[in-house]
């Protein structure tokens, strides 16, 4: 059973960490062969979205399994740790989903659809220009927690003291 447990976790936190790092190279890509900007944005936006729904999905499996290795020792020790980080990968996750991602295209709508075709000066692009920034850093800290994660996962378990 904590074998298990730990193999699934191990599988979970592969599946969303992997996504969360391959997902730049996703972006840069559809920024450079697609034909234009705006079409571009709209596959970054829709693979955002598929991101976040796994994201979602593999962090409530997370924490309901770290709660599981938590009671059963699967680790030798606490998961405490690795598991207030899947807490944070959720909500910032859940953040950008619910909280910028809307506002963002909210902006965009407002603009006619393309927001690259606003002036620099408009506020609408002014605000999409601000919340993609802070959608980058919600995405980078999940990258971070998920890291520092992967790190407390990692280490050795506790040794029972030897007796002599």
């Amino acid at each position: 059973m904590r074998a298990l447990l730990r193999t699934l976790i191990l599988i979970l936190v592969v599946l969303w960490l992997g996504a969360v790092m391959f997902f730049p190279l996703v972006a840069a890509v559809a920024f450079k062969v697609l034909p234009d900007r705006h079409t571009a944005g709209l596959v970054v936006r829709a693979c955002l979205e598929w991101l976040h729904t796994e994201g979602l999905i593999a962090g409530t499996l997370l924490l309901l399994l770290m709660v599981a290795a938590e009671r059963t020792r699967a680790y030798g020790r606490t998961v405490i740790g690795p598991l207030l980080c899947t807490l944070a990968m959720l909500l910032l996750t859940a953040f950008s989903q619910w909280g910028v991602m809307p506002r963002m295209e909210r902006d965009r709508l407002a603009v006619g659809g393309d927001i690259d075709r606003a002036p620099a000066s408009d506020p609408h692009r002014l605000d999409f220009n601000q919340l993609h920034a802070s959608s980058e850093g919600l995405e980078e800290g999940v990258l971070l927690a998920g890291l520092g994660m992967v790190g407390l996962l990692a280490r050795a378990p506790k040794m029972p003291a030897r007796s002599r």
